[in-house]
């Protein structure tokens, strides 16, 4: 990058599309000054299964966003998604030594709510604190300083395939970019799409991107659950493809320009062209027709998350209602039919509180990409992933462990 202190730059790989996001940290906040994307070929539900066509379509984003930006981007915050992504909460309990809470202290308990036994395949992305405890007394968002004899800490930790991660940190190095670090989507699209009145009060995220939906819950201004369902947007161009007999291409076009994720809003008169597969000549369906395979597979993925929020327990805890980020939920009637499930209040996220480019990122396809910037314009500058370095997650867990603080 030009001035490595005043680029921060969020590179999204998804499964459908990469992105690359370039941001200046401001007075007033963050401006966009750079944004490029390119289709994705090398993922399948949120997992490298390509490394050359991934490694392509980082170059192809990176070079446009470069471009627009007027700087070389050498170095990128990247997000992690996937079926492999497991999240749980943890709780530990230490002695204060002084009767006085230090950040050793706090270090201390940590790391006691962090030994857990994990298997050989999988480590720890995230270790999240939701609030510490002293001597009974909860809700405690910074205990430094305070007078006790017992601390303890509520945690929520996030693991994920070794392999996993090493792939995607493998392909942003063969693209000729260090990786500052890596972030779980939710986590990123939430610095983005949620304010801190809907954080306290309680919310539910939902990113419906192409290969996966990842859900994260915040209650009293902390994570409290965080899970993903490996059914999204590319599922739903699947059944029109296969619906209507037309290529997987047409398909998502007919979806992003026709779509409706609710027939109650289509009238039945309406018609929509359909390109058929090989030579055949295409054909014309009603738009009623088209949402209701639309209808059918969204209303799948919203049962399946809402059935992932009731089993996390934090169901009542979500008083702001639930907030649909990611590309399809830019399909039309999405947010009524969540609302018809989820039997509460429901809003389209977008990334907020950004300048620059707000014309274009303004969509909640961006939002996961500008929240990576935003996690990267927290805290110092942090110590990267070398290429092809093996021991990924001992480096992660070891610099998580010293974060702790920025989330509050």
């Amino acid at each position: 990058m030009g001035k490595k202190e005043e680029f921060i730059v969020g590179l999204d790989i998804g499964t459908t599309k990469i992105c690359a996001i370039v941001g200046v940290p401001t007075a007033k906040g963050l401006d966009i000054i750079g944004i490029g994307t390119h289709p994705s070929h090398g993922l399948r539900k949120g997992v490298v299964v390509n490394i050359e066509s991934t490694v392509q379509s980082i170059k192809r984003a990176v070079e446009e966003a470069e471009l627009m930006a007027g700087c070389e981007i050498t170095s990128v915050y990247t997000g992690i998604a996937g079926g492999h992504i497991k999240g749980f909460n943890s709780h530990g309990i230490v002695g204060v030594k002084s009767h006085e809470v230090s950040e050793a202290d706090m270090r201390r308990v940590i790391d006691a709510a962090s030994a857990i036994a994990i298997p050989m395949d999988r480590e720890v992305i995230h270790i999240l604190p939701q609030e510490f405890i002293v001597d009974g007394q909860n809700g405690i968002k910074d205990p430094q300083g305070m007078s006790g004899v017992r601390l303890e800490v509520k945690v929520h930790i996030v693991t994920g395939a070794v392999t996993s991660a090493q792939n995607i940190i493998k392909c942003a190095n063969r693209a000729g970019l260090q990786v500052n670090d890596i972030i779980l989507q939710q986590l990123a699209s939430s610095e983005a799409a949620l304010t801190p009145e809907e954080k306290e009060l309680g919310v539910a995220l939902i990113d419906i991107g192409g290969g996966t939906t990842d859900i994260a819950i915040f209650h009293q201004g902390s994570i409290k659950h965080t899970s993903v369902i490996s059914l999204a947007g590319d599922h739903v161009t699947g059944d029109i493809a296969i619906g209507l007999r037309t290529p997987i291409e047409e398909a998502e076009k007919i979806k992003k320009k026709h779509g409706c994720a609710l027939t109650a809003l289509v009238g039945k008169d309406e018609r929509v062209e359909v390109p058929a597969v090989g030579e055949r000549g295409g054909k014309v369906i009603s738009k009623y027709t088209l949402a209701e395979i639309i209808e059918s597979r969204m209303e799948e993925i919203l049962s399946l998350a809402h059935r992932e929020i009731i089993n996390s327990g934090y169901e009542s805890a979500i008083a702001s209602g639930i907030v649909l980020t990611g590309g399809s939920a830019l399909l039309q009637g999405v947010a009524d039919l969540a609302e018809q499930i989820f039997s509460l209040p429901v809003r389209t996220g977008y990334p907020r509180e950004i300048g620059g480019l707000t014309d274009i990122v303004k969509n909640p396809m961006y939002t996961t990409a500008v929240g990576l910037v935003l996690y990267g314009t927290k805290g110092s500058i942090r110590e990267g992933f070398a290429p092809d370095e093996n021991n990924i997650f001992d480096k992660v867990t070891r610099r998580m462990k010293g974060w702790f603080k920025e989330f509050f």
